[in-house]
């Protein structure tokens, strides 16, 4: 089996065992640095059930946005539909180590694109970065720390700099709006809470310089 089929079936088998309704509700780190940027087009990598497509749509956006799991690309059609916003997102399936979505954007998101099963995240997100049009924003949300609940409470996380830096991009092409973490309050399968820490990159293409 090859590494596609491993992480594309890992994760319909994942959404075809969970509900299809989502919290409706968009992530908190997308909502606080776009809320205020001017609508255009966006691009979403690893969309899940839609709300943050969702979102974007009702604000304006031109959305594109896709998954590696056929499952989780019906419920979020079903999601904008329940919304009315279908006409302002187009869903796409891939997996992003094998095929990427193409065009230019001035937002590109991507929340929590993180998995067991190995895609090359880093790569993707190069390639990512790649399609943000100039004048236009990165916006990537990953994990910091984990709860005291988690298996994963002792694996180490890459620091807001680390993140930055695995990128590899260009200094002078990109601005670095907000490099850090978030901490919010996350619930445990047993209702139990704890405070965690989101790394959070947002970064701003800027525009290239016009020659006299």
């Amino acid at each position: 089996m090859t590494q596609s089929l491993t992480s594309a079936r890992f994760w319909d088998d994942r959404y075809a065992s969970a509900s299809p309704h989502s919290s409706g509700k968009p992530g908190t780190v997308l909502v606080r640095f776009t809320e205020h940027l001017p609508a255009g087009r966006a691009l979403e990598l690893g969309c899940a059930r839609g709300d943050d497509a969702v979102w974007l749509a009702k604000q304006g956006w031109q959305v594109k946005a896709v998954d590696i799991a056929q499952q989780a690309l019906a419920y979020a059609a079903d999601n904008a539909r329940r919304n009315d916003v279908a006409g302002r997102i187009r869903f796409e399936q891939h997996d992003l180590s094998q095929t990427f979505p193409e065009g230019e954007y001035d937002l590109v998101t991507a929340s929590f694109l993180e998995s067991p099963v190995d895609f090359g995240r880093p790569q993707v997100l190069r390639k990512a970065a790649a399609l943000v049009a100039q004048g236009g924003s990165l916006l990537i949300t990953s994990h910091g720390s984990a709860a005291t609940w988690s298996d994963h409470r002792h694996t180490p996380f890459p620091t807001p700099e680390e993140a930055l830096a695995e990128l590899q991009l260009d200094a002078g092409e990109w601005e670095s709006v907000f490099v850090g973490n978030i901490e919010r309050l996350a619930t445990g399968p047993a209702g139990e809470t704890g405070k965690i820490l989101d790394t959070v990159l947002l970064l701003k293409r800027r525009q290239a310089l016009r020659r006299s």
